[in-house]
């Protein structure tokens, strides 16, 4: 059977995608069909809150916060990077609004996954449907060790598993932000990165 032709960019897509499970050729096929290549400008918003989230986002390049209000204040609640996807699952998944919006903290390139479209291969393709359940799965697990950690954790100890994980989010992100998502003040934050050894 011939490979699969598809945009050379959606390597990264697939490397990733094969961390979870690998696919057929002619599932990389279908999956390639449906995922479309979009650019934005920082400060774009792919969710605002109150709406609905209909699609999964696989980042290019660039990268995005996860954030809701609260007394009138801006809470980040997730950093995605490059490589990574972003998105509201419950929303996804259930198809109610969310509270939470998702903005770009960078220009961007992502490929979007659209919730019909992906419906329509779980029907076709249970290789494709077994996928979504580990996607959905691993967000799930993840969303899990954030709670974990910002219950359970110092403060100390989160900023170095975001040193060891992710450590371009420091230099990337404004640190109000980088503080809000670990759940501590900017000058404790200051404080931990002043002594911070790996």
């Amino acid at each position: 059977m011939q490979a699969p032709i598809y945009d050379p960019h959606l390597n990264d897509f697939f490397d990733v995608i094969k961390t979870f499970i690998t696919l057929s050729a002619d599932s990389k096929l279908s999956m390639a069909g449906i995922l479309k290549k979009a650019s934005f400008p920082k400060g774009h918003h792919l969710l605002e809150a109150g709406s609905v989230c209909r699609h999964v986002y696989f980042i290019e390049k660039g990268l995005t916060r996860t954030y809701y209000t609260k007394d009138g204040k801006d809470v980040t609640d997730w950093i995605s990077v490059e490589k990574t996807f972003a998105t509201s699952i419950v929303s996804f998944i259930t198809g109610l609004p969310d509270i939470r919006s998702i903005e770009l903290l960078e220009p961007t390139v992502l490929w979007t996954i659209g919730h019909d479209d992906l419906q329509r291969l779980y029907d076709e393709s249970h290789e494709i449907e077994r996928f979504g359940r580990l996607l959905v799965s691993y967000g799930l697990v993840q969303m899990q060790q954030r709670f974990d950690d910002l219950h359970f954790a110092t403060a100390r100890e989160r900023y170095r598993k975001l040193m060891e994980q992710t450590p371009s989010i420091v230099q990337r992100v404004p640190l109000g932000m980088v503080a809000s998502y670990l759940g501590i003040t900017p000058e404790t934050l200051s404080r931990i990165r002043a002594d911070y050894t790996i």
